[in-house]
């Protein structure tokens, strides 16, 4: 494929036109941001603000509400690593399948500054389910990272309970009792309100990190599945707070962002940082976990952290406003629904997510590799199956059949 696909390059609309993009990112507060930008900016470069914690679920560990996304090369960012414990970012994030610069760029820090692995909540995870897989990479992430024990570790990616057997129990268990790892849990991209909803049966679970934001954190499904967590005391973590887009759709005015935009550019916030704070508004939320793949990003994300100042009713209301507005245009991970219709021939909701890294994060490259690893029959099947039947039952109304034959030409 010699040309970045149309889809990639739409993102580039956000730049110009009204609405707050990643562009945004490039000034940490937005301009005519008021008293509490200098007076923010000026306490953390004195390293006299600091990250807040919250109580990770009923655990006994406190961990700083924003944590630090390790999906980039973080051999490169050494003095970001530093800098982000200076202000309070202790909670640090990553996989073993995460690009080779990350678990081995932690390592790379704690062989400088051994002193400061026991200031970090560290979390890794494992994409095997086996307890002999998962023993396997656990010790490579250890070797990696130049560390004995890893303080969460997560089974990666799941997407149904049946996943987490007893053996994985058992597991869990004796390698708490081996000291390798303080707690266990999962990550979820998919089906995430049915999964929290099962995981306080298990009765082992001590954390779980999911999609949650400004778009799915208001549905009664959501709010039931994370009442359930908080009642079990199962830490809650977040990701994908941005709720990026699938696609674009160029023609469809939004006047709701505009106008929330205008509230928050007086506060001195941008889009981003506001995202942020729509999380935590919940309490039992315990972290954000945010790629910051640089200083100003980092920076941004921890100024927003630290300033108190709630968004309003308004904003919140404006939000969700928006939210119904570009429904169509983003996955909300719900993968049996659509998947169901065809039968599991096509992971709709892996394919889905390979159009938000492309379209909102700029990843052709991610989207086409994990494109390109799908099996042959997969990819014949993207170009035979009728999808209209997915597209009828997709929640969202999202235009699946476009998306799917898409993803072919885009990625293929």
């Amino acid at each position: 494929m010699k040309r970045r696909s149309k889809g990639c390059t739409r993102r580039d609309f956000f730049k110009t036109s009204g609405a707050v993009g990643a562009g945004a990112l490039l000034n940490p507060l937005a301009a005519g941001a008021g008293h509490r930008e200098p007076d923010i900016h000026r306490l953390l470069a004195a390293g006299q603000a600091k990250v807040p914690t919250r109580p990770f679920g009923k655990t006994g560990v406190n961990v700083s509400i924003l944590s630090l996304g390790g999906m980039f090369d973080i051999g490169a960012n050494q003095l970001m690593l530093k800098q982000a414990l200076r202000w309070g970012v202790t909670y640090w994030d990553t996989a073993d399948c995460y690009q080779s610069g990350s678990e081995t760029g932690i390592g790379k820090y704690f062989a400088k500054y051994p002193q400061d692995r026991e200031k970090v909540f560290l979390v890794s995870k494992s994409d095997a389910r086996d307890p002999n897989g998962m023993s396997r990479l656990l010790d490579r992430s250890l070797e990696r990272m130049n560390t004995s024990y890893v303080d969460l570790y997560f089974v990666h990616g799941v997407s149904d309970i049946e996943e987490l057997s007893d053996a994985t129990r058992r597991w869990a268990e004796n390698t708490k009792a081996q000291k390798k790892i303080r707690l266990f849990g999962f990550s979820t991209h998919r089906n995430m309100e049915e999964l929290l909803s099962q995981a306080p049966k298990l009765g082992y679970i001590d954390g779980i990190m999911m999609t949650y934001n400004f778009r799915n954190m208001h549905t009664p499904e959501m709010k039931a599945a994370v009442a359930a967590c908080t009642k079990a005391g199962i830490g809650l973590t977040a990701m994908k707070t941005m709720a990026e887009r699938s696609w674009l759709g160029l023609k469809k005015a939004d006047k709701t962002m505009e106008k929330l935009m205008a509230s928050l550019i007086k506060k001195g916030l941008t889009e981003e940082q506001a995202k942020l704070k729509a999380v935590w508004t919940h309490p039992h939320i315990a972290a954000i976990c945010s790629q910051m793949t640089n200083m100003t990003i980092l920076k941004a994300n921890v100024a927003a952290a630290v300033d108190d100042t709630p968004l309003t009713s308004e904003e919140m209301h404006l939000f969700r406003q928006y939210a119904t507005a570009t429904a169509d245009q983003y996955c909300a991970g719900c993968g049996d629904i659509c998947e169901g219709a065809v039968d599991g021939k096509v992971p709709i909701g892996d394919i889905m997510r390979y159009h938000m890294y492309c379209q909102s994060y700029g990843r052709l490259d991610w989207a086409r590799a994990h494109f390109q690893e799908l099996p042959s029959r997969v990819k014949r099947r993207l170009r035979e199956v009728d999808f209209s039947g997915a597209q009828r039952r997709c929640p969202q109304n999202m235009p699946i059949a476009r998306l799917m034959r898409n993803a072919v030409k885009d990625y293929g």
